[in-house]
């Protein structure tokens, strides 16, 4: 059965008021910078295309290369047009010969049925991250950025990602920054709301003050 997209303005804002009923430094942190939007993105082959694409870059320069990619393939990026076109249209993009690779892998994944999109949103959240890990060039962080901001899922905690672990560190009132293993430790916390708490822990790192 095909799952609702549950990461909402109305859900986040749920979420977060009732974890700062249990832990104060989620209800200051709301103070100081309010609560942040939602991120919505189409359940698509393009999506999971343009978190790829973004790897290790910032959100301007992936939306850049992303827009060149769009182009280059004639304003529709398909499975088809992706392997369509020649690896130096794809280079001209923008795109490193490692990400035309990755790209290429997905398309053919999708294409074949391997990586079977139009089931995504009925599978378990370890099930999804299983079958969008087992592509070449997707790990952890892109499923989890895929199952947040494509399928909705409201407890999907990103620890692979530096700007939440930053974040999230900077809420707790932590000196060092935590590692991985101690985000993912601590966060267990704050389930069942951890996208809602993903989300804060981002807006909380590029709007409070250091």
């Amino acid at each position: 059965m095909t799952t609702l997209y549950a990461l909402t303005d109305r859900h986040i804002r749920r979420s977060l008021k009732a974890l700062a009923k249990d832990h104060p430094p989620i209800a200051i942190a709301l103070e100081r910078v309010g609560f942040p939007a939602s991120r919505q993105r189409e359940h698509s082959f393009e999506s999971l295309a343009r978190i790829v694409i973004g790897q290790q870059l910032s959100v301007k320069a992936a939306a850049t290369i992303a827009g060149r990619v769009d182009t280059a393939l004639g304003g529709v990026m398909t499975p088809e047009r992706v392997l369509a076109a020649a690896p130096e249209v794809l280079r001209g993009a923008g795109l490193s010969h490692q990400k035309i690779g990755y790209l290429q892998s997905l398309a053919n994944a999708v294409a074949s049925g391997t990586l079977a999109l139009d089931a995504l949103p009925a599978y378990s959240d370890d099930e999804v991250e299983r079958a969008i890990t087992a592509v070449r060039g997707f790990g952890r962080w892109s499923a989890h950025m895929y199952m947040m901001f494509a399928l909705g899922r409201p407890d999907i905690w990103p620890s692979g990602d530096l700007a939440v672990r930053v974040g999230f560190g900077r809420m707790m009132g932590w000196r060092e920054r935590p590692s991985e293993q101690q985000v993912i430790t601590e966060g267990e916390a704050f389930a069942p709301h951890r996208s809602a708490l993903a989300l804060m822990c981002w807006h909380y790192y590029s709007e409070a003050p250091l």
